[in-house]
Order: structure tokens, then sequence, then C-alpha cells
């Protein structure tokens, strides 16, 4: 089994290629607003290094969002498109659920601006917390709230301490409890503002 791992729903761009199970390419970086632009060199770049085809692999597995609005979209558009061509499977995770693995208990965090937040709280294979968007306040009520949660995500803007995700190593981690995509094509990515009246 030959897995392609992507996200950029937030301020990095993630590559990843997992064989069997074990991650043999990950390559994440921040590149804010230059996702468009170096998503599809950095596949080729793991493609050219591995020495695959975007033909040889079985599934794409990808960050839904929330996150960026733009973002988002980049690395969900190039997984429908190589989905839609390759005839490989589309698994579609969560871009908080993707910043932990499913062996911890964890707070998933991505500043959504304008003094809130993205917030996602998993008991390793459990939702504690469904992915929604809160105030600040309230996020920091609910961190201290799980005291013993590991709380993951850039939170400088918090001004709290945190760890920084590995985006690849939850793709892989969540891609065996998620389900693939029936229609590729009908796949939309997941904005929560939409739905908050922001």
């Amino acid at each position: 089994m030959l897995s392609l791992l992507l996200d950029s729903s937030n301020t990095n761009l993630s590559v990843g290629v997992c064989k069997n199970g074990q991650i043999v390419y990950n390559h994440s970086f921040s590149c804010w607003q230059r996702q468009s632009e170096l998503m599809i060199p950095e596949i080729e770049k793991a493609l050219k290094e591995l020495n695959l085809e975007l033909l040889d692999f079985d599934e794409v597995v990808c960050g839904k969002g929330p996150g960026s609005y733009t973002g988002v979209r980049i690395s969900l558009t190039i997984a429908k498109i190589i989905c839609e061509f390759s005839k490989a499977k589309l698994i579609l995770v969560s871009s908080l659920r993707i910043m932990g693995t499913k062996e911890e208990k964890f707070i998933a965090l991505i500043n959504a601006r304008s003094s809130r937040s993205y917030i996602g709280i998993y008991d390793k294979e459990n939702v504690v917390l469904e992915d929604t968007i809160k105030t600040n306040d309230e996020v920091l009520q609910l961190i201290d709230k799980y005291k013993d949660y590991r709380v993951i995500g850039d939170c400088s803007y918090l001004s709290i301490e945190s760890d920084l995700p590995n985006e690849i190593e939850g793709l892989n981690s969540f891609k065996s409890i998620v389900s693939p995509c029936q229609d590729v094509l009908a796949v939309k990515p997941v904005y929560l503002k939409d739905n908050y009246g922001i």
C-alpha cells in the first residue's frame, strides 16, 4: 500500500509518502501564502527522490480543513485531481486532528484571527470536542479544563506553551480509521467560519 500525504491548511506545507504504514518521506516547512506555488514542486521532489510516479499511489490522504481558506483548497484540489486521474482512493482527515496522533490525548489549535481559534479535542481515536471555532477566552478555559491533554499548534498568539504539529505523522496515524470518499469530485473543504457568522 502506497500513500501520498498532503496538507497545506495552516502555515505549513507538508508532503509525505507512506509505504505499508511506514513513513518513507516527510517534508514539512513554513511557507505562509506560498503553498500554491510550492506544493506541486514538493510533490515532484518526493516522487523523484523515491523513484515513483503519481500512478503508483493507492491512496491520497489530505487535510480537509479547517484552516486558511486558500491553504485548505490548495492541497485538497491537488489531491482530488490526482485521485480522479489515477483512480487512487481519497481519504480526508480533519486538519486539526492530524496535528496529533491516535496514540495520545491532545488539544489541537489553529489561529482563526479576530480573537478566535479553531479547536478540536481528542482522546486517542475518540473525539472529545468536534472541530469548532471558539473565542480565545473559551479556548483558554478548555485548556485549563483538560490539563492532562497535550496542546498542539503555534500558540504564541495565546501566549501559552505548546508543541508544534507533525502533520505527516498525523495523516498517517488517522488514515486507517477514516473511510475513503465515495465521490471525489463532490468533496468540499471544511471552513467552519461559514457556519459561525464571521
